[in-house]
C-alpha cells in the first residue's frame, strides 16, 4: 500500500480551508496584513503566489488563537514566537501541568469546566446570573476557565462571587470606551480595517490592565499595605515576559468554593 505524501505547500485558499473552521473571521486580508506586520514568511511560488509549508499553517493557528484567546497584541505575539524559534520558550518551566495547559485553548462542555475549576454546578450558574461567566451556545471558551479559575483563587479569601458584580461592571464600561475609540476604523471599508480595528481594541485593553495596576498599587499603598511588585507583574505580562497572566493561586484550581462570606480587612489583618 502506497502511503499519501504529505503537502509540502499550499495555497492561500488552502490555507483557509484549513483554519475556517476553527477561526471562521479568518480572511485573504488578515494573513496579508500579518505577513505585512512580519509575523509569517510564507515562501512564493515562480508565479508569486504565496506558498505556506505546514509549520506556516502552524503557525498562522498560532498567532490567531493567541489573539482570539489572550488578546495579545501583535508585538507580544512575535516576541513569544521569536523566543520560541530560539528555544527560550519558559512557559511550563515549572513542570507542573495545570487546567490550562492540561485542556489548551479550545472551547470546553459544561462538564469539562467544571471539572477543570473545581466548582459545583449550582456555583457556576451563580457566576453566570452575575455575568462572569457566559457560555457561547452548549460550550465555553477559554476565557471562561480563566475567569472560574481566578474567581475560585478569590474566594480563599472569602470574596464572593457577588462581590464581583463591580468588577463586571467596570470591564462593561471600559469595552464600550474601547468600542468608541475603534469605531472610526471599523467604519473604514479599506482592507485590513477590521484587522487594524481589532488589534488597537487589545493594545488598549492591555494597556487598561497596566493602568489598573498601576491604580491599585498606588491606592493600596497610600492605604499602609505593601504592594511590591504588582505594577511590574502588569507590565511584565504586557511585554509578553510571563505565561501567565494570573498569580501562582490561580494556577491550582480544584479546590472549589466554600467560603461563607466576606471575611474583609479585619479579618485579613488577624489571619482569617
Amino acid at each position: 500500500m502506497n502511503a499519501q505524501p504529505a503537502r509540502a505547500s499550499f495555497g492561500i485558499g488552502e490555507v483557509l480551508a484549513q483554519l475556517r473552521g476553527e477561526f471562521p473571521d479568518v480572511s485573504v486580508s488578515k494573513i496579508r496584513f500579518l505577513e505585512s506586520e512580519g509575523l509569517i514568511q510564507p515562501a512564493r511560488s515562480p508565479s508569486k503566489y504565496r506558498r505556506f509549508s505546514p509549520a506556516d499553517v502552524e503557525r498562522l493557528r498560532y498567532i490567531l488563537t493567541a489573539q482570539r484567546d489572550e488578546y495579545l497584541p501583535l508585538r507580544v505575539i512575535k516576541d513569544r514566537l521569536a523566543a520560541a524559534e530560539d528555544g527560550a520558550d519558559a512557559e511550563g518551566e515549572d513542570g507542573e501541568e495545570g487546567p490550562r495547559q492540561r485542556l489548551g485553548r479550545r472551547p470546553l462542555s459544561r462538564r469539562e469546566l467544571l471539572d477543570a475549576a473545581g466548582i459545583d454546578d449550582g456555583f457556576l450558574a451563580e457566576l453566570e446570573d452575575f455575568g462572569l461567566v457566559r457560555p457561547s451556545g452548549r460550550q465555553y471558551g477559554p476565557e471562561a476557565l480563566d475567569a472560574a479559575l481566578i474567581i475560585v483563587a478569590l474566594g480563599r479569601y472569602g470574596v464572593q462571587a457577588r462581590h464581583l458584580r463591580a468588577v463586571r461592571a467596570a470591564v462593561e464600561r471600559e469595552t464600550s470606551l474601547i468600542e468608541q475609540v475603534v469605531a472610526p476604523t471599523l467604519r473604514q471599508r479599506s482592507a485590513g480595517s477590521r484587522e487594524r480595528a481589532g488589534q488597537t481594541a487589545q493594545e488598549i485593553a492591555a494597556l487598561s490592565l497596566q493602568l489598573h495596576a498601576s491604580l491599585m498599587g498606588s491606592t493600596l499603598a497610600d492605604a499602609g499595605l505593601q504592594t511590591d511588585g504588582l505594577a511590574g507583574a502588569a507590565r511584565a505580562a504586557w511585554a509578553g515576559e510571563s505565561g501567565e497572566a494570573a498569580p501562582a493561586e490561580v494556577r491550582l484550581g480544584g479546590a472549589g468554593y466554600d467560603e461563607p462570606g466576606f471575611a474583609g480587612p479585619a479579618a485579613a489583618r488577624s489571619g482569617a
